[in-house]
């Protein structure tokens, strides 16, 4: 087993390419980077650490066991970490095929390949390796009014993307306690922060506030979401990887409620500040409510007091102060969101339930 190398698999996307650039920069060692170039995958947000001689890039499918098998034989981790998924609601209600096929089968083949791979380890190498496999808020399903999601929160997903998620978590969770595989399990409340994809909530909301294109609201807009910025979530994730204790699971929130129709009034007011002069200001005009999604969860909170007391991690972005470099983040990477927009993704409403088939 190598000592300085770790294997990151979905580290193209948003919040896996955040974790590569802020590990290489604040941590040592290797990282090798797996990941399948799906829509959501991005090599651009690499491009500062793609040359790094610490950073090796590989193209590969979670569900390929035998290239997985591979990889764990060549660079010999001493560590992993899974941020692999398909993770948009919306997508799951029209196509859930890809988020069983990914979330489920594929980490089924991964704890497959790793378990081989970490049985064959010397016994201190055995008792050093770690898993992270990073999951969502989503497993635990809808809160009311009040209180929190805690790791002791029952499973009760509402979604296919939800369900696709608790599915894989419960894999890691038998995997550890039949297998005896050192896994760590985190939760997360909604990410945000740059180089996201653009059919997520508020990167869509901006770029659309821009080009003066409708704002689609769902529903009343009173659905409650916690928002945690992505740098402090890869804090967290480093911190769990490094000191966290297998078998354990880590809530991660950001504390920063808001509504829907409240943060999408926060963004328009911030692209009338930083981009004045627009035709059709002021943007809370472009404002259009929807017809809600399928089984839209009212709210989510996350209790992170576990990772608090036990690792001494806390969330650092406030969330206004978030919003507002967010917000200038793609104001001034106009040219990446254009190349997003060139894919097959152009902004156009999902989630309709119009066809299930996929």
């Amino acid at each position: 087993m190598s000592n300085d190398t770790i294997l990151v698999i979905g580290g193209a996307g948003f919040i896996g390419g955040t974790f590569v650039r802020q590990w290489l920069a604040e941590e040592q060692g290797r990282v090798v980077n797996v990941d399948k170039l799906t829509y959501a995958g991005n090599m651009d947000s690499l491009a500062s650490v793609i040359d790094n001689p610490r950073h090796k890039f590989v193209q590969a499918d979670i569900g390929d066991r035998p290239l997985m098998e591979h990889l764990l034989a060549e660079h010999r981790p001493r560590a992993i970490v899974n941020l692999a998924a398909e993770t948009h609601v919306d997508r799951s209600i029209d196509g859930p095929r890809a988020f069983v096929q990914t979330n489920v089968v594929g980490t089924f083949e991964l704890l497959q390949a790793m378990l081989a791979y970490w049985r064959d380890l010397p016994v201190p190498d055995r008792s050093r390796f770690r898993f992270l496999h990073v999951s969502t808020d989503e497993v635990f399903g809808s809160l009311g009014p009040a209180g929190k999601f805690t790791e002791t929160s029952p499973y009760a997903p509402n979604s296919p993307y939800a369900a696709s998620k608790a599915a894989a978590d419960h894999l890691v969770r038998a995997w550890r306690h039949t297998y005896g595989l050192p896994a760590i399990i985190t939760n997360c409340s909604n990410n945000y922060g740059p180089f996201q994809f653009p059919e997520k909530l508020i990167p869509l909301i901006i770029l659309n506030a821009v080009a003066g294109q409708k704002l689609p609201v769902y529903g009343n807009g009173q659905n409650v979401r916690d928002w945690l910025h992505v740098d402090d979530h890869c804090r967290a994730l480093r911190l769990v990887l490094t000191t966290g204790r297998p078998g354990e699971g880590y809530n991660v929130g950001g504390g920063c409620e808001r509504k829907n129709l409240s943060l999408v009034q926060q963004i328009c007011d911030l692209v009338d500040e930083l981009r004045p002069g627009l035709p059709h200001a002021p943007c809370r005009s472009l404002i259009t409510f929807v017809a809600d999604r399928p089984g839209h969860d009212l709210r989510y909170a996350i209790d992170s007091s576990k990772i608090a007391a036990e690792l001494n991690w806390s969330p650092q972005v406030e969330i206004d102060a978030g919003l507002r470099s967010t917000v200038q983040w793609y104001l001034a990477n106009a040219d990446w969101a254009q190349r997003i927009a060139s894919g097959r993704y152009r902004g156009e409403r999902l989630g309709l339930a119009s066809d299930t088939a996929g």
